[in-house]
């Protein structure tokens, strides 16, 4: 049996990972399309595998949160979906390569697998940099206040230098008085 391939763009499923309750997710609708089926179908698979999606894996949205998804896609509320799509989480996306057996799911999963791995690493380096910049702000911070108390000191220096008292002499004294 031969392996057949199928690439795509990463750029197309990238594009298809949104960030909902803090979760990147796959909307039903875009899962459907990649793995060549109807998304009534891909969400019959799934109702009568229910046990296999928690709340973590797979949630339905909102009516708000649909409709902010629809701003961000510029289409209208014409027509379109009669219920509220079905969102994928990347564990969900890996369970449904369990249900759906066609070489071109079976290929397309592994795509999306892996492109959820690059946009975790990406968020990581994200991260480790932002760490790093948030380190060297507050290296900077502390040396802006130490330069800070070196020149206040510097300043009293030069105040106390210009303000010399006149002492009261000590050691050999005159008897002159």
């Amino acid at each position: 049996m031969q392996e057949t391939q199928i690439t795509m763009s990463e750029e197309v499923i990238v594009n298809k990972i949104y960030y909902i309750r803090n979760h990147k997710v796959m909307l039903d609708r875009d899962l459907a399309e990649l793995y060549h089926v109807e998304t009534r179908y891909l969400n019959k698979a799934v109702s009568r595998n229910i046990k296999r999606f928690p709340p973590d894996f797979m949630f339905q949205l909102t009516d708000v949160e649909f409709k902010n998804l629809m701003f961000q896609f510029g289409t209208s509320s014409w027509g379109g979906t009669r219920k509220l799509p079905y969102v994928f989480t990347e564990q969900g996306v890996a369970m449904l390569s369990g249900l759906l057996n066609s070489e071109r799911a079976i290929s397309v999963n592994i795509q999306i697998m892996r492109i959820f791995s690059k946009v975790r690493q990406v968020l990581m380096d994200t991260t480790e940099l932002r760490l790093e910049i948030e380190k060297i702000k507050s290296k900077l911070d502390n040396q802006d206040k130490n330069m800070e108390i070196v020149f206040r000191y510097l300043d009293e220096l030069a105040e106390s230098k210009t303000e010399a008292k006149s002492r009261k002499r000590i050691g050999f004294k005159s008897d002159e008085l």
